[in-house]
């Protein structure tokens, strides 16, 4: 079986464009968004588990968050997660529940957000690059296994090269509507 999959590396280059909306998604606009807190994880029985595995989330009012902790002892270590993410937001907490008032965005904020965007969408261009790089090595050891030609190689490698560049345009236009969603413009 040659090691050369063009439908492995679509499906791969494709998940490096979902994982990025769904990084992006979680930055916030000025508005509540339960997908707001999906990239924290926290630190809950020996082991690190996505905030929506011990708790609810919740959006009771357009700027506020609740999140409902399902075991009392796990509340300090969720709000030390929400506090250690990044997002800028104070958690309040009472009992088992934990509200998220969402702070107006500064000028500054925006700017640190409209980078980390830029970052979010870097890794995932790498992610694309790397992609490309597999397909690139197994079309040369398909060559060398005398499984393809050259000419077939060169053909193929155009191939990984349009898919590698239709996937980071994807990339860079989820990214600039996100900043300038950011950004207000």
């Amino acid at each position: 079986m040659p090691a050369y999959q063009k439908s492995d590396l679509e499906r791969r280059m494709a998940g490096a464009v979902e994982s990025l909306k769904s990084d992006l998604i979680g930055l916030r606009t000025g508005r509540a968004s339960i997908n707001l807190l999906d990239p924290i994880t926290v630190e809950v029985y020996g082991s690190h588990m996505p905030l929506n595995q011990v708790a609810t989330v919740s959006v009771p009012e357009p700027r506020m968050l609740s999140v409902q902790v399902w075991d009392k002892a796990n509340t300090g270590p969720v709000e030390k997660a929400i506090r250690s993410a990044g997002l800028g937001l104070n958690p309040i907490t009472d009992g088992t529940s934990i509200r998220l008032p969402i702070p107006d965005l500064t000028e500054e904020r925006r700017k640190e957000l409209a980078k980390l965007a830029g970052q979010y969408a870097e890794k995932a261009r790498v992610a694309a690059r790397n992609v490309r790089r597999d397909g690139m090595d197994a079309l040369k050891t398909d060559e060398k296994k005398g499984e393809i030609g050259e000419d077939e190689r060169k053909r193929h490698e155009a191939d990984v090269q349009k898919l590698t560049d239709s996937t980071i345009v994807d990339i860079d236009a989820a990214s600039s509507a996100k900043e300038r969603e950011i950004l207000g413009k």
